[in-house]
């Protein structure tokens, strides 16, 4: 295994030097391998373990590439580590979108175009004062994930997209079993599109925080 990590090492230190730029072709195996003072075979490991975490593309009959390495392609491979989260996690996952997530509202206020505001509010209200729970948690992730993406930040963007799995059972628990939370769902929606359409940051922010954390505080007192 250290044979392997020290073939990575390698690999991830030309990219990162700037001698492999993303979508470059890799010398061929032998080639590299003598360059690099490696075995064919942990340099083969190494390029199947960085394969898995997108920083490799390797495509059958063409080659090793360099991927985009975009934030979104890189992040895919925490989405599949969140996925194998314990229940007992989720407030530790809510506490992190808590961090995140208002400060990404507060920069969408800025950034969000007045097109997009009115995508939310047709959305908001087409789902009615009664909506099932389905139909609420569904909306409320795509709800987030717009107004996220419209804050600019491809990384944010990422890591509250791979974030927002574990805390949907949550969510979805929440609506079947606390009264008002259908109802103070969808004002606190509402209150978020009043501070972004009036470019309040701040406003955003606190709006935002309030609503992910009225989800937590109604965990933490049902565990």
């Amino acid at each position: 295994m250290a044979v392997t990590d020290e073939a990575i090492e390698k690999i991830k230190g030309m990219i990162v030097s700037g001698a492999l730029r993303p979508g470059d072709r890799l010398p061929k195996e032998s080639e590299l391998a003598a360059d690099l003072g490696l075995s064919r075979n942990s340099l083969r490991e190494a390029v199947r373990a960085l394969s898995l975490i997108r920083i490799l593309d390797v495509r059958q009959g063409d080659g090793t590439y360099v991927t985009s390495l975009d934030p979104q392609l890189l992040l895919e491979a925490l989405s599949f580590v969140v996925d194998f989260h314990r229940d007992d996690t989720v407030l530790e996952f809510l506490a992190v979108r808590r961090i995140l997530e208002p400060a990404a509202t507060a920069m969408a206020a800025v950034h969000i175009g007045e097109r997009e505001l009115d995508t939310l509010t047709a959305e908001l209200e087409a789902l009615g004062a009664q909506p099932s729970v389905e139909e609420l948690v569904a909306c409320d992730l795509e709800f987030h994930r717009r107004i996220v993406r419209a804050s600019g930040n491809s990384v944010l963007c990422s890591l509250l997209d791979g974030l927002s799995g574990p805390t949907t059972r949550a969510r979805i628990w929440r609506g079947l079993t606390q009264e008002d939370a259908v109802s103070r769902t969808l004002h606190e929606h509402r209150a978020i599109l009043t501070a972004l359409r009036a470019r309040d940051a701040e406003a955003a922010r606190s709006w935002a925080t309030v609503h992910i954390a009225s989800v937590e505080q109604w965990l933490r007192s049902s565990l």
